[in-house]
């Protein structure tokens, strides 16, 4: 290459970023910090790292089993979810009681399809007991028994079109990484400010001591100083927008830590009890569990809706509180 075509293609304006990756790159400044946009090459340096990440969280999106229909009669017929709720009613239940899908069902949109889909999680809980159980020719009932059961069932992102929702749980787990960043950053400067304070304290000790203390202790004094200013501008130097965008950069080229699905099998009964293997009245469920950046694991999966049972479900538990509020 010429020196010539060396200069012409350094000079040469930088290609146009396509819209959905500036509008990422907006929401990333937006979700993390708007001083982002203030370190040189904040375009350059993470357009890179955030497509990787848009491509993680896709594939994260794609991997989700389903739609799986949850309603009463699943209840009966599936074992997962039989599992998945401690009676038919508490289907019913959770359909009246989640906000997202009283908001959803209020939009004339709700009515382009008699079914809607949306993200089912819910937390898996263990605990023990003492059971019934046959050993031999007998039927006990003292037998420490481990029940498995789940916990704060939710739908999210319902909609009729199941690549409306697809691409909103995508949005959302773009979200769910940058929050944790976030949280990070928030992290370093509280970090920060407790050592602004304690650099501020160790210098008023140190006054006072070099009045009336033997030099050893002003002595300690200093080099306790002079530590925690050290950590200070360490810390306060990872937080200039330049730093902030390196470490960004790095964290969203590998955000595995931070969000990723597991697979997940156990082999339970009808009654929630463990089993080693599966039988005639045992099952063995597998499923993916997700974590996020509150690091508790929840049971992930695409669940498809009968609107009108929903609306049904609504109508009960609105109808449930109205008496609660007479009573």
């Amino acid at each position: 290459m010429s020196l010539l075509s060396a200069v012409a293609d350094f000079l040469k304006p930088a290609p146009l970023l396509d819209p959905s990756l500036r509008k990422a790159l907006d929401r990333v400044a937006e979700l993390v910090d708007p001083m982002l946009k203030a370190a040189p090459g904040f375009e350059k340096h993470l357009s890179g790292p955030v497509q990787h990440a848009i491509g993680y969280c896709d594939g994260l999106v794609a991997a989700l089993p389903g739609p799986i229909d949850i309603n009463r009669k699943a209840f009966a017929s599936d074992p997962l979810i039989h599992a998945l709720f401690a009676t038919a009613d508490d289907v019913n239940q959770m359909l009246g009681r989640s906000q997202a899908v009283r908001d959803f069902l209020e939009e004339p949109c709700s009515w382009d399809s008699p079914y809607f889909y949306a993200m089912f999680a819910a937390r898996r809980q263990q605990k023990r007991q003492l059971g019934i159980a046959q050993q031999g020719d007998v039927i006990r009932s003292d037998v420490p028994q481990l029940v498995l059961y789940f916990s704060g069932q939710t739908l999210i992102e319902p909609s009729c079109q199941l690549d409306t929702t697809l691409h909103g749980l995508r949005c959302k787990a773009l979200e769910s990484l940058l929050h944790t960043f976030r949280a990070h950053v928030q992290t370093l400067r509280h970090e920060r400010d407790d050592l602004r304070g304690n650099v501020s304290a160790e210098r008023a000790h140190l006054a006072v001591l070099r009045g009336s203390a033997s030099g050893t202790e002003r002595e300690v004094g200093t080099r306790h100083l002079t530590e925690l200013d050290a950590k200070l501008r360490k810390t306060a130097a990872s937080l200039t927008p330049e730093h902030l965008v390196d470490a960004l950069a790095e964290y969203l080229q590998s955000p595995e830590p931070a969000l990723h699905l597991s697979s997940v099998s156990v082999t339970v009964d009808r009654l929630g009890v463990l089993r080693d293997e599966a039988t005639q009245d045992a099952h063995t469920l597998n499923f993916p569990e997700l974590s996020a950046r509150d690091r508790r694991l929840h049971l992930a999966m695409l669940a498809r809706i009968n609107r009108d049972e929903a609306l049904e479900a609504v109508e009960m538990v609105r109808d449930q509180q109205h008496r609660f509020m007479l009573i």
